[in-house]
């Protein structure tokens, strides 16, 4: 029992969450957050004290965010391995309510864990493509075979039991006798939430304006042929109301995936995808990353390329303010926003070019989901990209059948010209109504001001300047040795 005891114990990085494998994952929620209490209780309490405490402590330091992670409704995020299991992610707070020193009845929160608890059971019981012949499908939502995997079984889906883990409270428990609480009424108005986790590498953003949580992660390595494990882990975004969507099918020979930067070298034509993200952590509200293309630790990273992502929270979404890292200047690069599930569809273009001569464009797309709650996303461009358009895919999004992806395409011809852009900004807005976005929120940027001669990037701190008054920087220098993995 010791033996075992101290090797999970050391499988903790910091924040509440466990190491799992090479990556972190809703394992270690529905795992070892929830198992090591339990083992408290029937061993490490009266045997191994020491490993109980921590386990204890670690439990209740995942509590201080953990209600954080789902978003208004209580949706799950589709992110990392299994998750066919659905809302087993639920019982990371059943097993704190183990413990004998638990935070979630000690500080009251468990009124705002049950509203929690029955959305992520919404998010998926209210759907009626959630059973084939009465058993859960092997899916998200309905059966999506993207989202099998190697060990997957028909009974995979009843880990999902797990989320019923609360049924076994007594009826006096405060987890039924507390009030429903929403924690989200505390933001204001547009307000943005961010929780950084530098342990498990994890920074998750609630949205007030839009009401859904993002997630963007780091100490991240698959094989670069391991496309599955890419989409699960290596994305630039997760988001509780667009779950992750494979290649799309007309996306396939373009090199085109949601939520990835895709690079393709003009002496090869071999797609080459982001298989290793590195994290840098957060500064001035600026998150940091590195993304390696065909990452391999036989291979020395000078000779790998790369680009070096700086993102940051705006109201509906995410902006993208991130420079290519190349050894070989002749390269082809796509990005993809969420996977849009097409119902019927209307689609928007728009151009701006503000005062100070800061050109944009923008596709929108309007449409609704599978159950017909509307939807709608907007994708906008400034510097570094040349062109935008759609893919159109079937049997790739796990909410509906048919789907589209906006992508943007830059193309670098010259190995060595200062003059054309190292950096490339964009940005994927999103809501949960067909009200239009306004032009501020689809173009949210007067101007960009470069450090650099040439205007482009190529060195310096680079200022982006908002309508609404607020700036940012940009400045990768020094990621290099804040990078971990």
């Amino acid at each position: 029992m010791l033996e075992h005891a101290q090797a999970i114990l050391n499988f903790y990085s910091g924040d509440g969450w466990y190491r799992d494998g090479h990556t972190f994952d809703y394992y270690s929620v529905w795992a070892f957050q929830f198992y090591a209490p339990l083992w408290n209780l029937w061993y490490g309490y009266e045997k191994e004290p020491y490993f109980a405490e921590q386990f204890e402590k670690n439990s209740n330091e995942l509590m201080k965010t953990y209600a954080w992670w789902f978003d208004r409704d209580g949706f799950t995020n589709m992110w990392g391995r299994s998750c066919i299991y659905r809302f087993a992610a639920l019982s990371a707070f059943d097993g704190n309510m183990l413990l004998k020193n638990s935070d979630v009845v000690n500080k009251k929160m468990a009124g705002a864990v049950r509203r929690i608890a029955s959305g992520s059971l919404m998010q998926f019981l209210t759907r009626d493509d959630f059973l084939s012949d009465g058993i859960p499908t092997l899916g998200f939502y309905g059966q999506f075979m993207p989202l099998v995997q190697g060990y997957s079984c028909a009974e995979s889906p009843f880990w999902l039991g797990k989320g019923y883990l609360f049924m076994h409270l007594p009826a006096d428990h405060p987890f039924w006798t507390e009030k429903e609480e929403d924690i989200w009424e505390s933001l204001g108005e547009n307000e943005v939430k961010r929780t950084v986790l530098d342990g498990p590498a994890l920074l998750f953003s609630n949205h007030k304006a839009n009401g859904e949580t993002i997630l963007r992660t780091g100490k991240v390595t698959k094989n670069k042929d391991d496309l599955h494990g890419i989409w699960n882990y290596g994305k630039l975004c997760y988001n509780t109301k667009y779950p992750w969507e494979s290649t799309p099918v007309e996306g396939r020979s373009l090199g085109i995936d949601s939520q990835q930067y895709v690079l393709k070298n003009a002496w090869d034509d071999k797609l080459q995808h982001a298989n290793a993200t590195f994290w840098a952590g957060e500064k001035d509200e600026v998150l940091y990353r590195r993304q390696f293309f065909d990452y391999s630790v036989a291979t020395d990273q000078c000779w790998l390329q790369a680009v070096n992502l700086a993102d940051m929270t705006v109201p509906y979404g995410i902006l993208r303010a991130d420079k290519l890292r190349l050894f070989y200047g002749e390269v082809s690069v796509t990005l993809g926003s969420y996977g849009f599930p097409d119902n019927g569809t209307s689609v928007l273009e728009k151009e701006e070019s503000t005062l100070e001569g800061l050109k944009a464009k923008a596709i929108i797309l309007t449409g609704k989901d599978y159950k017909g709650n509307p939807k709608q996303m907007a994708m906008t461009i400034y510097t570094g990209f040349s062109e935008m358009g759609i893919v159109h895919s079937e049997g790739t999004n796990p909410d509906s059948d048919k789907s589209m992806v906006i992508y943007a395409k830059m193309q670098r011809k010259d190995r060595y010209n200062a003059a054309e852009s190292y950096v490339l900004i964009s940005q994927v807005i999103t809501k949960e109504s067909a009200e239009p976005f306004s032009d501020a929120d689809i173009f949210p940027l007067r101007n960009i001001v470069f450090a650099d001669k040439y205007k482009t990037g190529a060195y310096g701190a680079f200022t982006l300047e908002f309508k609404n008054g607020e700036k940012k920087v940009v400045d990768y220098l020094g990621i290099e040795g804040r990078l971990s993995l």
